[in-house]
């Protein structure tokens, strides 16, 4: 009962300050101030407001917004695994990860000796460009 009041008190309210909006000649946010005053009377006359205190007020509800908070945070955390991972799909029973594009050529991970301490590698810095070269040459540049 106490619900139906306030939004009927806020309706009203939002009337007249639509009306007062509207005697100063701004007739477009007058309407725009009349419709959002009207929604809180709908909400009362459709008996929505009953349904809301209803469930505001009722402990399964609160326990049911508890089950969808728990849901939600296992879903935001597995897909925060997930990410973390780099969007790797776990294998089993020992499998090799796909490739997402087996015909491709992959640049080797072997690491190239590092020279010692006095040693050279014989070329010059920033001079070796034979890579560089192979895959323009490959690509048709």
């Amino acid at each position: 009962m106490l619900a139906e009041t306030i939004c009927s008190a806020a309706a009203v309210a939002g009337l007249g300050i639509a009306g007062i909006t509207a005697y100063r000649k701004r007739y477009l946010a007058a309407a725009r101030i009349a419709a959002y005053s009207l929604v809180p009377l709908g909400l009362v006359m459709i008996g929505a407001v009953d349904w809301i205190a209803g469930t505001a007020f009722s402990p399964v509800a609160w326990v049911g917004f508890g089950v969808l908070g728990g849901a939600w945070l296992l879903f935001s955390s597995t897909r925060a695994v997930e990410r973390r991972r780099g969007g790797r799909k776990e294998t089993t029973g020992g499998a090799e990860p796909r490739a997402v594009a087996p015909a491709a050529s992959s640049p080797s991970r072997a690491a190239a000796p590092k020279p010692q301490a006095g040693q050279s590698t014989g070329q010059p810095a920033g001079e070796d460009f034979s890579d560089i070269e192979a895959i323009l040459k490959k690509h048709g540049i």
